[in-house]
């Protein structure tokens, strides 16, 4: 624990300004960061006598080693440099909002000349319409499904859409009325972006229209007596009824609004948000917080907004339990001609209680969950510290294993859980070649040598990059039994690092090996230390796997144009797009070959020479090599020679 008055700077260089403060343990990392408008008073806040401090409080300055601050030249300024690194750093005693889950949207690409309807969790590409987000990926899949019953746009890929364009054939979807097929002509792509702007106008809450449109359509119909067409119309009807139906009207027409319900303990705190939209309820978002300063509502409220509207538009009206703090901070940072206020009384204040509700449940069944959830963590760690003989429990583990195939594509994964759960923000994926992969144990040597290089000399990075990779574990777990703990003990020996602990799961028994042990240490089967390391071993696994995988999946499909002097990825995918293989641009001539933009006359030759050249070698190893000699691609645990995939 450290003595705040060790790091504690002269009041008198503190500036009186605007600014954001950073306080950082003894490793580096940022653990806290807050604003103020006078940084002087702020700071010297935290350096009066431990006894009158927070809890919380005192827990951080003890916690922090050094202090630093930037200054700003505006409250707003300071609020938005404040988000900003509090993103970046993901400082451990500030209050993080997080999803409890990633939330779906319906996204509409009207920034591409032949526009596209998906569903993505990623966030809004710049031109794209967003819709959401939706509490259940399903509930978005079949509204999807129906829409597009109505509205028959894209919903392919570029590479789908591509290969449509070239065959001149339509995927499925157009086969079956689910797309209107731009890509092979059946409609114009003007008439095409016309109907992704209905469909984009309906999801809007614009739906009148369009239902009154379809209704006089089958009236039409059936007077007509084509039966056949009115009963299509009235499917369309109904699929559109379906899809009012799952957003319930809550509102007037007219209103487009948030509204932003909270919940808190002393501990934690719950954040529920419902997004109205033409009345109705278009999407419900939540996040969930733990409270390690001392944030009140108006903070947390302030917070909340920061995190919401920063990145993203913010509606006419946002209604909220109480004022944040720095309300005209927020607006400037939010807009201006935002509606932020608390609803006095009607149908507003009424749905506000609804959404308040909502977080006070979230909040109560998070409570559970993590009652249950540190208990097992907190006993898992003091067993495995108490089984490895360490002098605490171990709150930052590194897990890592070797995955190939037969030797070739060979990568180390590096898993990091802290504080029993998973930190993949630092994962760390590694490609081993050369005499490093002539065998598990020379792949194991050269990956830990390689962090723990990082970890005594962190190379030239960003902030950011440098304190992630350097910040030691208290525990590295390697994938495997006595050799494979030797060969990282070695690389522990060679760089002089004694400061962290080394142990290995062998799979075959679970059990644990320890560096220089004639015999495993054997963990009850049913201890929650064996099923934390197990879940280390296996995340290791998954990941190792995903890499291999990959780097396998483009070595495989390397082209015969790669290498090619001259021709780089844009020629490539114009000669395919023009010739769609190998083989077509292989029999085509030089002249046919300049046809193509930015294929010239010496460059159509060298093309010629190198495929000729290539399938002359092709051949001339296929009458060499004995028929059924090739090895089988499968990907094996180095560790055990198991088989993982074919």
């Amino acid at each position: 624990m450290a003595d705040p008055s060790t790091y504690r700077p002269e009041r008198g260089t503190i500036p009186v300004r605007p600014g954001v403060y950073r306080f950082r343990d003894e490793h580096g990392r940022v653990i806290y960061v807050g604003k103020a408008k006078n940084l002087r008073q702020r700071l010297s806040n935290y350096f009066q006598d431990l006894s009158v401090l927070h809890e919380r409080t005192r827990r951080m300055v003890t916690t922090a080693a050094s202090v630093e601050w930037t200054v700003v030249g505006t409250e707003v300024e300071a609020l938005t440099l404040e988000y900003t690194w509090i993103k970046e750093f993901d400082p451990r005693f500030n209050v993080k909002f997080r999803d409890d889950k990633s939330y779906p949207y319906l996204a509409l690409t009207m920034g591409e000349k032949v526009p596209r309807v998906h569903i993505t969790r990623r966030p809004r590409a710049k031109g794209d319409r967003t819709f959401g987000p939706y509490p259940q990926v399903g509930a978005i899949r079949e509204t999807l499904d129906l829409m597009l019953r109505v509205f028959p746009i894209r919903s392919c890929t570029a590479g789908v859409y591509r290969r449509a364009e070239r065959s001149g054939r339509p995927c499925l979807l157009g086969f079956i009325g689910k797309c209107s097929a731009p890509c092979v002509g059946d409609i114009t792509q003007e008439e095409h972006r016309r109907l992704a702007e209905q469909f984009a106008d309906f999801m809007a809450g614009n739906t009148a229209t369009y239902t009154r449109r379809i209704e006089k359509q089958m009236r039409d119909a059936a007077a007509a007596m084509d039966y056949e067409t009115a009963a299509g119309l009235r499917d369309d009807l109904a699929a559109l009824d379906k899809v009012m139906e799952k957003n319930s009207v809550v509102l007037s027409d007219a209103t487009d609004a948030d509204l932003i319900g909270l919940a808190q303990d002393e501990l934690e705190a719950s954040v529920q948000v419902f997004h109205v939209r033409g009345g109705r309820i278009r999407g419900q978002r939540g996040w969930t917080a733990e409270i390690l300063d001392e944030s009140s509502a108006p903070d947390l409220i302030e917070r909340a907004l920061t995190t919401l509207y920063t990145e993203g538009a913010a509606p006419r009206e946002v209604l909220v339990p109480v004022q944040p703090t720095n309300r005209e901070q927020v607006l400037a940072l939010i807009g201006k001609q935002v509606d932020l206020r608390i609803p006095q009384r009607g149908e507003k204040k009424d749905l506000l209680a609804t959404v308040t509700d909502n977080a006070v449940d979230a909040l109560r069944l998070h409570r559970l969950k993590r009652t249950g959830d540190i208990t097992a963590r907190t006993k898992a760690l003091e067993d495995l510290g108490e089984a490895l003989d360490l002098a605490e429990p171990p709150l930052r583990i590194e897990c890592y294993d070797i995955s190939h195939s037969h030797g070739t594509n060979v990568v180390g994964s590096q898993v990091v859980f802290e504080d029993g759960l998973p930190k993949k923000s630092e994962y760390r994926r590694y490609s081993v070649s050369g005499e490093a992969a002539r065998d598990d144990t020379a792949s194991m040597y050269d990956v830990i040598s390689r962090r723990l290089k990082h970890h005594l000399d962190p190379p030239e990075k960003t902030e950011e990059e440098s304190r992630r990779f350097a910040y030691p574990p208290s525990l590295i777990l390697v994938d495997g039994g006595a050799p494979q703990v030797a060969a990282a003990q070695r690389a522990f020996d060679d760089l002089g690092v004694t400061d962290i602990a080394l142990a290995g799961i062998a799979k075959r028994l679970e059990e644990i090996w320890l560096p220089g042990d004639e015999y495993p240490v054997i963990l009850p089967r049913t201890s929650e230390a064996l099923f934390l390391v197990q879940r280390l071993r296996d995340e290791a696994h998954r990941f190792a796997i995903t890499y291999h995988r990959s780097k396998r999946g483009r070595a495989m499909q390397s082209s015969a144009l790669d290498g090619i002097p001259g021709l780089g990825p844009a020629r490539r995918r114009a000669l395919l797009d023009g010739f769609v293989t190998v083989s077509a641009i292989r029999e085509a001539g030089e002249e046919e070959l300049q046809e193509v933009d930015g294929v010239g006359p010496a460059l159509a030759a060298q093309i010629m020479v190198a495929l000729r050249s290539e399938q002359a070698t092709d051949t001339d190893a296929a009458t060499d090599s004995p028929q059924g000699d090739e090895p089988l691609d499968v990907a094996v645990d180095m560790a055990t020679g198991e088989i993982l995939d074919r």
